[in-house]
């Protein structure tokens, strides 16, 4: 009996098995076809002009440092078009400080530009020493979230970009989607995109270009290329209920190949239905930082604690 071909090429030996399509691929057809999901993914979403200048958000993780390959790749058939790799620094020790050497060691492998931010600078200082004077305090997710999302539309704002690119897997996508649901975030429930604009110029554009490939087959795109991954963990990951549902869905996935994209896909409809009866919040800067916000005061500046005096020279 012959051994099984690719089912693309017809002419390699099989290196992956995509359960939910029921297909093998050697190892080019699944790098090509990986790559051919992201340009199409881009392409439907109407993700990037030919003269954009992409921020792309590199953690020194598997999936960003993947993303910024592919992101490389696609770039050289607009000349136009610039990528500049941002890093947070959030100021965890043990864990972070590999995490930068990889990404500034894979920009300059690519000829990146490459931009690193730290908790400190913006904050006071990082994550860790932040948590120690905490009594009573959120998740540790909880601050670095809010805390992130504002450093990254600073730094990107600071290289001049007019997009940021997020490394959010399939994965990542459904389990913010259904953490969303549990915690009764109906607005952000309801306004699920890969593209998320602020119509009124506040934030930067976010995308997510590698929303519709399972967080598997990124570490294995990873690997074809040759990466190497990040071999710490975050010490506070088993902190956040995204873990506990990681697990769930990585569970579900196994049992029942496809439930991710199912998922998604519903996902893209809930949204046409919900979005029109969903207002948008209305933007103003923040009275402390300056940074866009519905509330009087940005959330990060309310977890650092703003000074009432601050306040009354920033009115």
């Amino acid at each position: 009996m012959e051994a099984p071909l690719c089912s693309s090429c017809h002419h390699h030996s099989p290196f992956y098995r995509r359960e939910n399509e029921g297909a093998v691929l050697c190892k080019n057809c699944f790098r090509e076809s990986i790559e051919r999901r992201v340009r199409r993914t881009i392409s439907h979403w109407k993700m990037f002009g030919p003269s954009d200048h992409i921020a792309v958000a590199v953690s020194g993780g598997k999936d960003s440092l993947t993303l910024l390959m592919i992101l490389k790749k696609l770039s050289k058939r607009f000349e136009q078009a610039k990528i500049t790799a941002v890093t947070i620094d959030e100021g965890i020790g043990g864990y972070r400080e590999e995490a930068v050497d990889l990404a500034s060691q894979y920009c300059k492998r690519l000829g990146v530009d490459h931009q690193i931010v730290t908790f400190a600078e913006l904050y006071g200082s990082g994550l860790d020493d932040f948590l120690r004077g905490k009594q009573n305090r959120l998740t540790a997710c909880s601050y670095c979230g809010v805390f992130r999302r504002k450093a990254i539309n600073v730094a990107s704002r600071k290289v001049g970009a007019t997009k940021i690119a997020t490394a959010h897997n399939l994965d990542d996508v459904v389990q913010t989607y259904l953490l969303n649901l549990f915690q009764g975030d109906v607005d952000r429930f309801a306004r699920f995109s890969p593209v998320l604009r602020d119509p009124r110029g506040g934030f930067l554009p976010r995308v997510k270009p590698l929303c519709e490939v399972p967080e598997r087959e990124v570490a294995l795109y990873g690997y074809t290329e040759g990466l190497t991954f990040q071999s710490a963990s975050c010490p506070y990951m088993m902190e956040a209920l995204r873990n506990e549902l990681r697990t769930v869905l990585n569970r579900l996935e196994i049992a029942h190949p496809g439930v991710l994209f199912t998922a998604y896909r519903a996902m893209t409809r809930l949204r046409g239905l919900a979005e029109p009866n969903v207002p948008a919040s209305e933007l103003h800067a923040c009275r402390s930082c300056g940074e866009p916000t519905p509330l009087e005061v940005c959330e990060a500046c309310k977890m650092v604690g703003v000074p009432t005096e601050r306040l009354d020279i920033q009115t």
